[in-house]
């Protein structure tokens, strides 16, 4: 999912920030299940705040569903319609757009995506990317297929409707072995919850118990909210089927070495999440502490970036024994939907959403820990600012290495000569900036403070690193197809 929002949610600090593509979530077994639903989609609103949509099944009234754009808390908190989504299964899908038709998002992308075949009806809700989604698309459409979206995801459900099987799983199992990519999957039938990690794992997704029912979630933090109980998590090429007798697990895919996405822990995920049996908040302090050790430098103060650089800072801190000081504040009430109707106000750009204390800042020596630099215009207007409030100097540390590539496993990046670390080196970003010094933690150190004690194996790294390495796991075929260039074989 690859298209840009429009304008009316556009916001000049996130254009300068990597976004993960969706949330998903599921329940089933709990009367009211659309409301659980609701709950863990507003858990997961950082993983996709365009748009959201619930399904649900109740035996009297069918499938039943309601897609909206923005916030899940502006839609699917009212009574009105959250009435119209009854049963004890659900499941939702919360959106950044980054495939389909560029610049013109249709309440028809939003998900879940719905289908019906001869033996009854499928609910799908995609967190991930097709990379071969053009091809794919191209041949079901000769063959007849007629889409109804521009999303990478609906071929799922054609490919589905092609496939010869007995029933939804193993139609689904079908389908997905045609799907290259990542994706981690909730779906629903009329009794059943289905959940589906690609082969390596890429995206995440949970599993989680709620009184005598099952949830599956793309992050722990959407179980806690309405007091799930974290089992697992789904395994990489597993499929689980979740029906009124419990759950059933089946691999339907050839094994490989998982490759999880490696920007869960430095950005995407939520610090209050487990993920692969470690606390995020945990894995970016000690980012911090990591870069502390390979990076020091003589000041006076570490201020995170708000609010994803603070974990990292607070590591930094107590690594470096330098202190931790909040000389950035943000302002909470500072939307994606805030609509800029001058172009003055345009101009004030992150001041809208950050503002710099003064008091605290004035004379000192500051490091600013950001986790990461994209295009690099949003680490320009925080620098300015800094130096404004009358900073003596401005030190940047990064947690996480230089984004040099694009992903195209469902995250919304820049093309690749809008990187900024994809043409400079790391002192000719530090001119580019105008800070006294600029660092990036290694990859090696990256992978320490995800666990790995002796950093990154050159040769079997543990996640996908590819916007850091260039080393892409699964061949991204339709880029290739547009003139993507990979890195060379070393």
């Amino acid at each position: 999912m690859r298209d840009k929002m429009p304008p009316f949610y556009a916001h000049p600090f996130d254009d300068d920030k990597l976004h993960e593509e969706c949330g998903v979530f599921g329940v089933i077994g709990v009367a009211e299940a659309a409301n659980f639903v609701a709950l863990g989609l507003h858990a997961l609103q950082h993983r996709g705040q365009e748009a959201g949509g619930i399904v649900s099944y109740d035996p009297d009234t069918g499938f039943n569903s309601a897609r909206r754009f923005g916030y899940v808390r502006d839609n699917f908190t009212k009574a009105s319609l959250m009435g119209t989504l009854p049963g004890e299964l659900s499941i939702g899908h919360v959106r950044y757009s980054t495939s389909g038709s560029k610049g013109n998002t249709a309440i028809r992308d939003v998900q879940p995506f719905f289908g019906e075949f001869s033996m009854g009806g499928c609910a799908i809700a995609h967190n991930g990317n097709v990379t071969n989604a053009v091809a794919l698309r191209r041949e079901l459409i000769e063959r007849g297929s007629i889409f109804s979206s521009s999303s990478d995801s609906e071929c799922i459900i054609h490919l589905m409707a092609r496939s010869i099987q007995s029933d939804i799983p193993e139609r689904m199992k079908d389908a997905l072995r045609r799907i290259e990519g990542a994706f981690s999957i909730v779906a629903m039938t009329r009794s059943k919850l289905i959940g589906v990690r690609d082969a390596l794992g890429v995206r995440p997704l949970m599993l989680g118990k709620l009184a005598e029912g099952w949830v599956l979630s793309s992050e722990t933090c959407a179980l806690d909210i309405i007091g799930a109980e974290f089992i697992r998590e789904i395994e990489p090429g597993e499929m689980v089927v979740v029906t009124a007798k419990g759950v059933e697990s089946f691999f339907p895919f050839e094994p490989r070495p998982s490759r999880p996405c490696i920007f869960e822990h430095v950005y995407f995920s939520r610090p209050d999440s487990i993920l692969g049996g470690r606390s995020v908040y945990e894995t970016r302090r000690q980012i911090g502490v990591e870069l502390a050790k390979e990076t020091p430098v003589d000041a006076d103060l570490v201020c995170p970036v708000p609010d994803s650089g603070t974990p990292a800072a607070i590591g930094y801190s107590q690594q470096s024994g330098i202190p931790y000081a909040m000389g950035i504040i943000r302002n909470q009430y500072m939307g994606r939907t805030f609509i800029e109707p001058t172009e003055q106000i345009r101009n004030m750009g992150v001041r809208l959403k950050l503002n710099v204390n003064r008091a605290l800042i004035k004379g000192q020596r500051v490091i600013l820990v950001d986790d990461s630099v994209v295009r690099g215009t949003t680490s320009m207007k925080i620098k300015e600012m800094i130096l404004d409030a009358g900073a003596a100097e401005v030190h940047f540390r990064i947690a996480s290495p230089p984004t040099a590539w694009p992903c195209f496993y469902g995250v919304d990046t820049p093309d690749r000569g809008k990187l900024l670390a994809s043409g400079m080196s790391e002192d000719e970003m530090r001119a580019h900036l105008g800070v006294d010094s600029l660092r990036f933690v290694s990859l090696d150190g990256l992978y320490r403070a995800a666990g790995y004690a002796k950093g990154r194996k050159t040769s079997c790294p543990q996640y996908c690193d590819a916007c850091f390495s260039g080393e892409y796991p699964v061949t991204p075929r339709d880029m290739l197809d547009q003139g993507f260039e990979m890195k060379a074989a070393q």
